[in-house]
C-alpha cells in the first residue's frame, strides 16, 4: 500500500543536502510513503503514482516528533504540588515519592490506561516516536510491571529505579543501590532498552550514578542520565566521559560541561517545560548551537515538574526563552530527538526512513512558535 502526499507548500526533510538549510526544506512538493517507509521526496510536479493520495493543499509536513525524554507511567495528580510552586514555593525532587505511592497501589490496568491517555495526546500533536521511563515503583514488582506497560507502546523503555531513594530505603542508600544494580535490574532488563540515573543533590551522586550505569551496560543497556537540573554538578561531565548517547536537563552548565558534551558528541536533552513549570531558568540552547552540542528538544512529561505532552509547546519555549530559532527548535523535537535515541531512521524524510510524518494547517514550520497554543497538528501519519 503506497500512499502519495502532494502539493505540500513547505516539506521538512531535515536533509540538508537537499537544499543547503538545516531542515532541509523542500517547496511545491511531495512524498511517497510505501510499506511502511519513505520511497520518494521530490517536487509535487514530478510526483509518481501511489494507492492513496493525500492533497496537502499548501500546508507545511514535517517528520513526526521524536520525543526522547518521558515519564508517563504512573497514576495519581500533584496539581496542588504545582499550585504551591506557581505561589512561590520551590521546586524539589522529593514530590517524586508522592507519585511513587500512588502508582504502586494501582493496578496493571489503570497504569495502562493512563499511558494511553497520554501517548493518544502525544500522537495528536504529532509525536510519532516516544521514549518512557520507568522510576515511579522503585521495587523490584513495580519497576518491571511499569516496564512491561510502557512496552506495550514503544520499544524505547527505560528502566529509571534510580530516580530517587524510596522512603524504606531513606536510612540506608547504599542498599538500595545494590537493589537497583540487583534483584531490580535483573528484573527490569528484559523490557527495557535503555537505563538511567537522577544524579542530582537528592538522588545520586557521580560515584552511584557510575555504579548503575556500569550495572545496566554489562547487561546490554545503553546509558542517559537525567543531570544538571537543579543546579551545576557531575552529571554532564559522567555521561560525556561515559560516551552516553544524551544527557538531559543541562539546565545549569559551565562552560567545562559545553566543551565535554561537544567533545564526546553527546546530546544535551533540553527540557523547556520543565522550567515553565517549575519555574528556574531556561537552559540556553543557543550557547550550546553555538558551542557544536548536538540539541534535542523533549516533553518530559511527568505528573511533577512538568505535566505537558505537547512539543510544539516545547518548541515555542525553546524559540522564546532559550535563544533557538524556529528552524534549530523543530529539528532538535525530530532529528535532535532521534540522535539521543541513537536513531537514524526517524526524525527525517529521506528514501528508507520510516514513514513518519505530521501535517501542520499552516504553511510553513514557523508557525509552531508563531501560533503557540494553537493546535495546528491537522494531520500525523506513522509507521
Amino acid at each position: 500500500m503506497s500512499l502519495l502526499i502532494t502539493n505540500i507548500g513547505e516539506l521538512v526533510t531535515n536533509d540538508p543536502a537537499e537544499s543547503g538549510d538545516l531542515l532541509g526544506v523542500r517547496t511545491d512538493a511531495a512524498v511517497v510513503v510505501s510499506d511502511g517507509l519513505v520511497e520518494w521526496v521530490g517536487s509535487a510536479a514530478e510526483a509518481p503514482a501511489a494507492d492513496e493520495v493525500v492533497d496537502a493543499e499548501g500546508r507545511a509536513v514535517l517528520p513526526g516528533f521524536v520525543d526522547s525524554h518521558s515519564h508517563l507511567v504512573f497514576a495519581g495528580d500533584r496539581a496542588l504540588e504545582f499550585q504551591a510552586r506557581m505561589a512561590g514555593e520551590s521546586y524539589a525532587a522529593g514530590g517524586i515519592r508522592t507519585t511513587v505511592a500512588a502508582t504502586r497501589a494501582a493496578s496493571d490496568e489503570q497504569l495502562t490506561a493512563g499511558v494511553a491517555r497520554h501517548v493518544a495526546e502525544m500522537r495528536r500533536q504529532g509525536t510519532t516516536t516516544l521514549e518512557i521511563k520507568s522510576g515511579y515503583g522503585l521495587s523490584v514488582d513495580d519497576e518491571a510491571r511499569s516496564l512491561k506497560v510502557a512496552r506495550q507502546f514503544t520499544d524505547e523503555t527505560t528502566f529509571l529505579g534510580a530516580h530517587v531513594v524510596p522512603p524504606e530505603y531513606a536510612d540506608d542508600p547504599a542498599g538500595y543501590v545494590d537493589l537497583v544494580t540487583g534483584p531490580m535490574l535483573e528484573a527490569a532488563a528484559p523490557h527495557a532498552s535503555w537505563i538511567d540515573v537522577f544524579c542530582e543533590r537528592g538522588a545520586f551522586d557521580e560515584d552511584q550514578a557510575r555504579t548503575i550505569l556500569a550495572a545496566g551496560a554489562a547487561v546490554g543497556l545503553k546509558g542517559r542520565l537525567h543531570a544538571n537540573q537543579l543546579g551545576e554538578g557531575p552529571g554532564v561531565h559522567l555521561a560525556a566521559e561515559l560516551g552516553l548517547a544524551a544527557v538531559d536537563h543541562c539546565t545549569y552548565l559551565t562552560d567545562d560541561d559545553v566543551h565535554a558534551l561537544r567533545d564526546a558528541g553527546t546530546v544535551a536533552t533540553l527540557l523547556p517545560g520543565v522550567e515553565f513549570s517549575t519555574k528556574h531558568p531556561y537552559p540556553s540552547g543557543r550557547r550550546l548551537i553555538e558551542a557544536g552540542v548536538t540539541v534535542a528538544l523533549a516533553s518530559d512529561c511527568n505528573p511533577g515538574s512538568c505535566y505537558t505532552s505537547s512539543l510544539p509547546f516545547c518548541i515555542a519555549l525553546a524559540v522564546r526563552e532559550m535563544g533557538m530559532t524556529p528552524a534549530e527548535a523543530v529539528w532538535a523535537a525530530t532529528a535532535g530527538g532521534a540522535a539521543a535515541l541513537g536513531r537514524t531512521d526517524v526524525g527525517r524524510l529521506v528514501p528508507g526512513a520510516r514513514g513518519d510524518l505530521l501535517m501542520l494547517d499552516a504553511p510553513t514550520h514557523v508557525h509552531l512558535a508563531y501560533r503557540p497554543g494553537v493546535p495546528l497538528v491537522v494531520r500525523t501519519w506513522s509507521a
